[in-house]
């Protein structure tokens, strides 16, 4: 009895693990029929673009690169069609011929070809940026395994003008310097692609046809550079370099009420169309070390503008005399006496007139720059109220120029600004700013009191004309009081009509200006930088100049040589920016 038990029971323990197993498989092969189901239908789209993909070869189509239009409608930077030659080694039949090919049209040495042509790869690039023609001469080989695509390389029609402002771009079309690399997102459009059928082994599949997804071109940017007067300013600066062998000359045109620079120029400037070559001014000779070359071709590109600092010097005046006038410190009529030098602590600072300007007013001692007048008006501000309207006239910030690379301002932290410090600054050494900075805050104070951003972009355009967007910019009103701004355009008109700036003089306009003489550090070197900033018409400025020439030879002092480079600025473009002819403000 207990054996059949124990048959029966085992017999139906059997059946039960025979069911769970049927059940197990059941399942698994529901759950996998279900998946394949999901796979094939729901999934059929996704995977079969995978498995095109797999089968896919695809080159990069370059999107037409956005132009660079100035405010005249003159193209300063667009493209040039050129080709990109690539091989793919599996579909080469007769790399000998094709190395021979390539060698010859190329213009590269034998070895430089085959290590392409015989690298195991999907695709292979030999040379970028080749002349269409060349292109052209490549395909009618018509040897297998030779992609010739089109391509696109950046071109400056005018070569030199506005580099450091232009900047240009990479081997793959990217901004690296200047405009082309602040405005990139929008000049560099979307590239497109080739696809082409290939077998599993990558060699093209005969008859079947490519696939393209067309590029999306760049937005074209308008700035408000005029080149006209751009060519103005560089031929100014370029004369004064010449006859001064300065180190380099810059100028700045600027819109002094909504901060639209008009011109920047960097003289000596690089040529856009080759910017890894030297200019002849760097004294490089081709045998410098590539590090050192490197250094040199920092150098050139950059722009001082807005990346050096400087000791303004007696330009500085303007920002003392506006402060000094709106803390109530000083009127026009307030005597003053010098003596050639004024005591400071232990220190004897003296004018630039050593024997002295004797008695004078603060109209006469602006016009005459002298150095004891602001010295004073520094002592009457005190440390306190000068760093207020430091602050206040916006020289704490950078003046946020849509351009890269640009240097803040160089200043003693308060705490340590003594007598003497104080001394000093009131007249424009012992602290470095930029010149972007500079005639951004001297624009702020004669233009009725607008602290404005100076800008080279106005607004993006799409290839037919189609607005995309205009740019706008910060402005903070207030910095100084109408009154201030009026009298220090007054001041600064007599500094050119009866003071040290006649040199920039024109008959029938009324231009206000000043001067500055500065020494580069270290002192010892006896290295200076002459200065002129000018504005025009005094009473309601809609241009503004300023021009640095950094160590020049012989004659040094900014009224003498600087001025007149401003004045022959202001002689070209003061008629052909229609302003006109206006009477003294001291009349």
């Amino acid at each position: 009895m207990s054996q059949e038990h124990a048959f029966y029971r085992s017999k139906t323990f059997n059946r039960r693990k025979i069911w769970l197993m049927f059940l197990a498989v059941f399942f698994v092969l529901m759950f996998l029929g279900g998946r394949l189901v999901y796979l094939m239908v729901f999934c059929s789209e996704y995977y079969g673009q995978k498995a095109e993909d797999l089968h896919e070869r695809e080159r990069d189509i370059k999107a037409a690169r956005g132009r660079i239009i100035d405010a005249t409608g003159k193209i300063l930077a667009t493209n040039k069609s050129v080709c990109t030659i690539s091989v793919i080694h599996s579909q080469i039949d007769e790399p000998e011929k094709v190395i021979a090919a390539l060698q010859k049209e190329l213009g590269l040495t034998e070895e430089e070809v085959r290590k392409r042509v015989e690298k195991v790869s999907s695709i292979e690039r030999v040379k970028t940026n080749v002349d269409k023609e060349t292109g052209d001469r490549i395909r009618a080989y018509g040897l297998s395994g030779i992609k010739v695509d089109e391509d696109y390389k950046r071109y400056y029609p005018l070569d030199t003008m506005a580099s450091t402002v232009l900047g240009f771009t990479g081997a793959d079309n990217q901004g690296i310097l200047g405009l082309e690399v602040k405005y990139d997102s929008y000049l560099q459009g979307t590239s497109g692609k080739i696809l082409t059928l290939t077998d599993a082994r990558g060699i093209e599949i005969e008859n079947a046809g490519e696939t393209r997804l067309e590029p999306v071109n760049g937005y074209d940017l308008y700035i408000s550079m005029d080149s006209n007067i751009q060519q103005y300013c560089e031929q100014a600066a370029e004369k004064a370099y010449i006859k001064k062998q300065a180190d380099e000359v810059s100028v700045i045109v600027m819109n002094p009420q909504n901060g639209e620079i008009m011109a920047m120029v960097n003289y000596p400037e690089f040529n856009l169309n080759e910017p890894f070559t030297l200019i002849e001014e760097m004294g490089a000779d081709g045998t410098e070390s590539a590090d050192k070359k490197q250094e040199l071709l920092n150098r050139m590109w950059r722009n001082p503008c807005i990346s050096d600092t400087y000791e303004p010097g007696s330009t500085f005046k303007i920002i003392t005399a506006a402060a000094a006038l709106e803390e109530g410190v000083v009127s026009l009529t307030d005597q003053f006496y010098c003596p050639g030098y004024k005591l400071v602590e232990d220190r004897r600072i003296r004018c630039a007139k050593t024997s002295g300007h004797g008695a004078e007013t603060f109209e006469t001692g602006i016009m005459n720059s002298c150095n004891p007048v602001f010295i004073e008006l520094g002592e009457r501000l005190g440390v306190e109220n000068y760093y207020k309207y430091f602050k206040q006239f916006g020289l704490t910030q950078k003046t946020g120029i849509d351009l890269p690379g640009e240097a803040a301002t160089i200043m003693h932290k308060q705490e340590n600004v003594g007598p003497v410090e104080l001394a000093t600054i009131s007249f424009g050494q012992s602290f470095q700013i930029t010149p972007i900075q500079l005639v951004t805050t001297v624009s702020s104070i004669i233009n009725g009191g607008t602290r404005i951003t100076p800008h080279f972009g106005v607004e993006v355009r799409e290839t037919d004309g189609t607005l995309v967007e205009t740019f706008s910019y910060d402005k903070r009103e207030e910095i100084c009081s109408g009154e201030t701004s009026e009298t220090m355009q007054y001041l600064l008109e007599k500094v050119v009509s009866e003071g040290g700036g006649k040199n920039a003089k024109i008959e029938g306009y009324a231009i206000g200006g000043k001067t500055a003489t500065s020494q580069t550090l270290p002192r010892s070197a006896h290295k200076y930088i002459s200065s002129f900033l000018g504005f025009a018409p005094a009473e309601e400025p809609t241009v503004l100049c300023l021009v640095i020439i950094n160590d020049p030879q012989g004659v040094y002092y900014g009224g003498t040589i600087a001025a007149p480079v401003c004045k022959e600025v202001f002689e070209n473009i003061l008629p052909y920016l229609e302003i006109e002819k206006t009477e003294s403000l001291a009349q």
